[in-house]
């Protein structure tokens, strides 16, 4: 089963990165100041990227200094990762088995990764594997239940009268409870200690025509659903999310719902003596 979910989340994203950065990268990229200063990245911290996609973290990473090593499952996010940041250092792989050296990393971060994989647990553990002893791991999920502006995808399919189409699911004995404890508590279980774990909440405010190509190209869940229609039904969606988004636009005509993420922080036990 957790193979099976593992292609089913990657599918998602191959050969994405294009619609992922002119859609969904945004919304993703808004917890990033927050989680490197969660792991401490400053100049000449070594930064381990995981789930790199096109780049926010990487970016803004080098941007303070750091040294950074950008890891992503699908090898086209790495490729648009590496030409637009020549300096980072790329590498594919996917958790939970990681090309990257054991305690190579003084700050290890994922951002919305840990919430695709199959075995959560794995996952983290793999993180703390390549920090090194005192280095610390950060990790965002999206919290369930789903705040507004994702549930709007939820309205959108009932609204148009559609049925999701069945996909895996992790096995419940492998997944974690979706809240701060929940998300806390994996880390804790992961042998990281000094834990922290906060709710980020902001108001994302997007073009509505961008905001459903996300959709429209095959991205994430919603983009699942949507490949799957025929033309007709895509239709039937585009103008019940037209009407329903249009409930939402700002006097700028943004699409601007409030949201929130899951961010959580701890350290490596520093070696014995």
């Amino acid at each position: 089963m957790s193979e099976s979910y593992d292609r089913y989340r990657r599918d998602l994203w191959r050969d994405k990165a294009e619609a992922y950065r002119r859609s969904f990268a945004s919304l993703c990229a808004h917890p990033v100041p927050l989680l490197l200063d969660a792991v401490r990245a400053a100049a000449g911290t070594r930064v381990a990227d995981v789930g790199c996609g096109t780049g926010s973290v990487s970016e803004a990473a080098a941007a303070r200094g750091a040294a950074v090593t950008a890891v992503d499952a699908e090898p086209g996010m790495v490729r648009a990762t590496a030409a637009r940041l020549p300096g980072v250092r790329p590498a594919i792989g996917a958790l939970p088995d990681l090309p990257l050296r054991s305690a190579g990393f003084d700050a290890v971060v994922a951002n919305f990764v840990v919430n695709h994989v199959a075995r959560p647990a794995a996952a983290v553990a793999e993180l703390r594997r390549v920090a090194r002893p005192g280095g610390r791991v950060g990790v965002t999920v999206w919290p369930q239940p789903a705040p507004p502006l994702q549930r709007l995808w939820d309205e959108v399919i009932a609204a148009a009268g559609v049925t999701r189409p069945a996909t895996p699911a992790p096995a419940p004995a492998d997944d974690f409870p979706r809240t701060r404890d929940g998300l806390a508590d994996l880390l804790w279980r992961a042998g990281l200690t000094q834990v922290d774990s906060r709710t980020v909440a902001w108001e994302h405010r997007v073009d509505p025509e961008l905001w459903w190509s996300g959709a429209a190209g095959g991205l994430a869940s919603i983009g699942h659903v949507v490949a799957r229609q025929d033309a007709a039904t895509v239709a039937r969606m585009k103008a019940a999310y037209d009407r329903l988004a249009g409930a939402h636009l700002d006097s700028a005509g943004l699409l601007c719902l409030p949201t929130s993420a899951l961010l959580a922080v701890g350290t490596v036990p520093a070696a014995g003596p």
